[in-house]
């Protein structure tokens, strides 16, 4: 976990949520045709965030989610935008989750950050509409992850960070491995794009992130080596 516990702001519960005459289900989440183009990222990216920013559901002042809707105007929540991923640092977490709703005025702020995995069917929205409407609704980071490396996004990462109400890109640099990062300062980390595949980089270690991949690979290798000895001991008794 890389960031530092930070003042919560107090849950106000200001509407009641008459969730039957919302124009949508809050509890049902409908992928879009091509949503397998873009799952195995989903996946890594929501198990990086979860094992590295909120430590696995223990921060309670952060808050993050996967395609549940933002609503932006208490007196409409049917106006309501949707990230791939968002978080928020410094809010009531528990307190947000039973609304099944995050609703900005109520929260006390806007998500701090949101990122979109490019698909076929959303990369426009993704390009223009959503980055219109994140600056509107003050979203202080927002990028954009293209695993085909900018067929649809037309680039294959893409950060953006408001200042004065307009987003100003993020600056990028490419490794002599031909990995691709950007420095996230909501995240303390950099997003990296590798071949297609997401990955975060902690500049103060000059490390990348463990994934799940070699999480699991580093516990079979411990186990590996816990056999060995027992063996070993077993023979010398």
């Amino acid at each position: 976990m890389t960031t530092q516990p930070r003042t919560m702001l107090p849950y106000r519960r200001l509407v009641e949520i008459d969730y039957d005459s919302l124009d949508f289900n809050p509890d049902v989440t409908e992928p879009p045709s091509d949503a397998m183009e873009q799952n195995l990222e989903l996946y890594e990216i929501q198990s990086l965030l979860h094992a590295h920013i909120t430590g696995f559901g223990r921060r309670s002042d952060i808050f993050l989610d996967r395609e549940t809707n933002i609503c932006y105007d208490t007196g409409n929540l049917n106006l309501r935008i949707a990230p791939d991923f968002y978080l928020a640092f410094g809010v009531d977490a528990g307190a947000i989750r039973p609304r099944k709703l995050y609703i900005i005025d109520e929260v006390g702020k806007p998500p701090d950050w949101a990122l979109e995995v490019a698909s076929e069917s959303t990369a426009q929205n993704d390009v223009h509409y959503k980055t219109s409407l994140y600056a509107g609704i003050g979203v202080s980071e927002y990028w954009r992850f293209d695993p085909t490396g900018g067929r649809y996004h037309g680039e294959p990462l893409t950060g953006l960070r408001l200042e004065d109400g307009q987003y100003r890109p993020v600056e990028l640099t490419t490794e002599p491995d031909g990995v691709l990062k950007g420095y996230s300062p909501v995240l303390e980390l950099s997003l990296c794009w590798d071949q297609g595949w997401p990955r975060l980089y902690n500049p103060s270690t000059g490390a990348y992130l463990e994934n799940w991949r070699e999480a699991t690979a580093r516990a079979d290798a411990a186990e590996a080596e816990a056999r060995r000895l027992r063996e070993e001991l077993r023979r010398q008794r």
